[in-house]
């Protein structure tokens, strides 16, 4: 036998027989995309006088093929009626039950209750506000028990890594604290009877803030605008030069320096605290010293309390008991500022999740949506029974899963 002989080596006929033939292409599956079934629910909590969707937001979304069920009175306490929303395509419901059980997304304008989540079916995505100083261990449990994909609305960001739910509402929270402060600093809130912009003669009074972002700042422009004195604080000299040049005019800014702090501090009349933390609590940079060493009668309205607040005399407080006295000082630490204009602030909230939702138009599923776009998986704090908050997890020494993880493994 040749040496070509033996190194030819025959096949298994299954192995060639299709050898040259043509091939059946395999062509791409399409997946089918389901519309939203979305579920707002009247909100129980007596301080909260937002709704998540206003009747022109509805519109938009039962236009494109959405559905979305609302209990009955939902937008009451924001002036929106019943027929409102019917007449936009809006299902109405007469239980919060009936919502739980059909809708497969949730959007609440204050955090659901321990029987709301109950309530929930497996697997749904719920859209509310995450109040840190309110949130419990049982809360957490609960929803991963329920494996709810829950989003806080503060953590959302959009493209341009904007938070556009803390900005639109920080623009009213600014407005609204000047306006606060106001009506407290009078006798008839049984306040030390100063106006806060002063009169031919009398000087202003000073409004000292801390922070330099969009509450600072629309917090400036309404105390500017009433003849206030402001001093801003903020250790981030960009945010202070964004400030002044939005502004448009020279301001007394300073970084948080201890010593400066308290001296403004001394003469203040209003104290206000619009520190915002990307992730977890907001620092505190007011001691319990510093505001013993205010005046009597002086003003704190702490917009951070949603986050713990930035002065360590702060308690939460609600809509129908609002302030406290401390040392002397009068305390506002309510953590939904913006539901004093309810039907403002729901418009402005709608606003800002009915793009959001229909932007999941063409996605398999609203959970394949929300694992694709990074601006929205930040905001995620527990997905199918796991935790994926850092600060949550160390703050109540729980397990807790990097979101960016369980995408990857498909879960």
């Amino acid at each position: 036998m040749s040496s070509k002989d033996k190194q030819k080596v025959s096949l298994p006929e299954e192995l060639t027989s299709g050898y040259g033939q043509t091939q059946t292409d395999t062509l791409a599956v399409e997946h089918k995309q389901e519309s939203l079934f979305i579920g707002i629910p009247r909100e129980i909590t007596l301080q909260e006088k937002r709704v998540a969707l206003v009747p022109s937001g509805v519109g938009n979304l039962t236009s494109r093929g959405h559905r979305v069920l609302l209990e009955t009175g939902a937008g009451k306490q924001s002036n929106f009626t019943d027929h409102d929303y019917s007449e936009e395509g809006g299902e109405i419901a007469y239980s919060a039950k009936e919502v739980y059980e059909k809708a497969r997304i949730i959007l609440k304008a204050a955090p659901p209750t321990l029987e709301e989540i109950d309530m929930m079916q497996p697997g749904t995505v719920l859209i509310s506000p995450l109040q840190l100083p309110t949130i419990t261990a049982e809360y957490l449990f609960r929803l991963k028990n329920r494996r709810i994909i829950a989003l806080a609305m503060e953590y959302l960001r959009d493209d341009d890594g904007i938070f556009p739910i803390v900005r639109i509402m920080s623009e009213m929270a600014g407005i609204s604290a000047i306006q606060t402060a106001a009506e407290l600093l009078s006798t008839t809130q049984n306040g030390p009877g100063v106006l806060l912009g002063g009169v031919s003669g009398v000087p202003s009074a000073k409004v000292v803030i801390l922070g330099g972002g969009v509450v600072a700042e629309y917090a400036t422009r309404a105390a500017l605008g009433m003849g206030a004195e402001v001093r801003i604080f903020d250790d981030n000299i960009s945010k202070l030069m964004r400030l002044q040049n939005s502004v448009g005019r020279q301001l007394y800014t300073s970084a948080i320096n201890p010593h400066y702090l308290r001296r403004e501090l001394l003469t203040a009349e209003v104290a206000i605290g619009a520190i915002h933390a990307e992730q977890g609590r907001a620092p505190v940079v007011v001691s319990e010293d510093m505001v013993r060493a205010m005046r009597p009668g002086s003003v704190i309205i702490d917009v951070s309390i949603d986050q713990g607040g930035c002065f360590a005399t702060s308690e939460l407080t609600t809509l129908e008991n609002p302030t406290f006295r401390k040392h002397g000082v009068i305390h506002y630490c309510v953590p939904n500022l913006a539901s004093r204009v309810g039907r403002t602030a729901s418009i402005a909230v709608s606003n800002v999740l009915v793009p959001i939702l229909l932007k999941a138009d063409g996605a398999r599923s609203f959970e394949h949506f929300i694992l694709g776009k990074a601006g929205l998986r930040h905001g995620v704090y527990t997905f199918r029974g796991c935790l994926t908050n850092p600060y949550l997890g160390k703050r109540f020494e729980m397990r807790c899963t990097d979101i960016d993880l369980l995408m990857t493994s498909g879960l």
